[in-house]
Parts: structure tokens; sequence; C-alpha cells
């Protein structure tokens, strides 16, 4: 019974020892594990990936913050303390959407260098193949982006920081473009305005073709016009 009773006090510390000293490893760890988790770049970007997915789904309306934060796996309140609302979640997305428009357009080209038989053809596809717009499937009547944010009027964020990033862009092109040719008589403001009301219609139409001739047709007209109307001179 003592050696018992021996045994068993002595064996005690040992377990209790390696408890410890596994909860002192567990301890070690869980603060890599929480900066992993909650680092603030990263649930950003989770946020974005988990709305920019949940967009394109089910569309802006129906998509609220709560949806967002389950699929990004982040609580609701980090949404709004890193964007402070679902309307400004939507302009980042916006802007992030024209940044990505902009660089496949660049791509491989400096601004001098490209005219709008590079940029155009470059800007209908990445929009065909980047579209979060809702209701795009089905029936093309009135299908294309610009009808479809004009009826839907969550998407103005997306819409207005889209443009305003991509505008910008077609200002210092044209000017970069224009210097180089010596033109100096072209409002480059308005043409650049011009400019993106002009594709947005081609995007609309060129998506919505009923035949790979009439996108042929519409993507060379809407070149030509361009070219025309930003003041390019004439190859």
């Amino acid at each position: 019974m003592a050696t018992r009773a021996l045994d068993s006090r002595s064996s005690a510390p040992a377990r209790s020892s390696r408890s410890a000293a596994a909860s002192a490893k567990s301890l070690a760890k869980a603060p890599d594990m929480r900066a992993r988790r909650y680092d603030p770049a990263e649930t950003k970007s989770r946020v974005l990936a988990a709305a920019h997915m949940l967009f394109s789904r089910q569309g802006f309306a129906n998509t609220g913050t709560a949806d967002i934060a389950r699929e990004a796996d982040v609580s609701e309140g980090s949404i709004f303390y890193h964007f402070g609302s679902k309307k400004a979640l939507l302009e980042e997305l916006g802007r992030r959407h024209g940044e990505a428009m902009i660089e496949a357009m660049e791509a491989g080209y400096t601004l001098e260098e490209l005219e709008p038989d590079i940029t155009i053809p470059r800007v209908l596809r990445f929009v065909r193949d980047n579209m979060i717009w809702e209701g795009m499937e089905g029936d093309c009547a009135e299908c294309g982006p610009k009808s479809k944010m004009a009826a839907t009027p969550d998407a103005e964020p997306f819409y207005h920081a889209a443009k305003e990033v991509t505008t910008n862009w077609i200002q210092r092109h044209l000017t970069a473009v224009l210097n180089k040719q010596g033109v100096t008589d072209v409002e480059i403001d308005l043409a650049a305005s011009f400019t993106h009301h002009i594709v947005g219609d081609a995007i609309d139409r060129w998506l919505c073709a009923p035949s790979p001739e009439e996108a042929d047709r519409i993507e060379r007209e809407t070149i030509r016009f361009v070219r025309a109307g930003s003041g390019y001179r004439l190859a």
C-alpha cells in the first residue's frame, strides 16, 4: 500500500509537467496563429475576394455585409472597420476592377505606344472574362453592363469608381500619344470622357452581338470611331 501510494505521488508531477509543457507549447503558437488569421491586409483581401465572388453570383442588391462576412470567415464588424460601409467596399472593388483593366490594356506597351487598335480589343475581352455584373446570363436583350448598372442602384458605387479610374487613365494615355504625334488641338478631358462612353456602349453591343461577324464589325467600327474622335492621325 505504501509503495503504491508513493508511486502515485511520484508519478503525478510527471503528468503535470507534461501537461504544463504541452500547454506552454500551445500558448507559444497561439499568437502566430492569431497574427496570420487577423492580419489586416489578409483580412481585407479575403473580404474583397468574397465580395467579388458573391456579387458576381447573386448580384449587388442581394448581397449584404453579413453574407460577405460569412464567406470571408470574418466578423461583420471587420468589414465596417476596414471599409466603413458596403458602398465603400463597392468603390474599392470598382477601383481595383479599373486598375486591372488598365493593366490588361498596358501589358507590354508604354502609354505613348498604345493605340485604339490595341486597347479596345483588350478592353472587350477583359470585360467578357471579368464580368461581375448581375444578370449577364440568359436572354441577351439589353444585357450589357451599362444597362444592368442603370437598373441596379446598388451597383453605382462600383461603376463610378471604375469609371473614374479608367477615365483618368484615358486622359494620361491620350496626353502621351498626342504629344508624341505632335497633335495639340484636342480637348483631352472631353475626348477622354467621350471615349469612355463610346467604349462602354461598344462593350454592351459587343457582348450581345448575335454573331461573330457582328462582334467583329462592332469592334472594328469602335476602333475607327475612337481614332477619329480622339485626334489620332490617320494611318
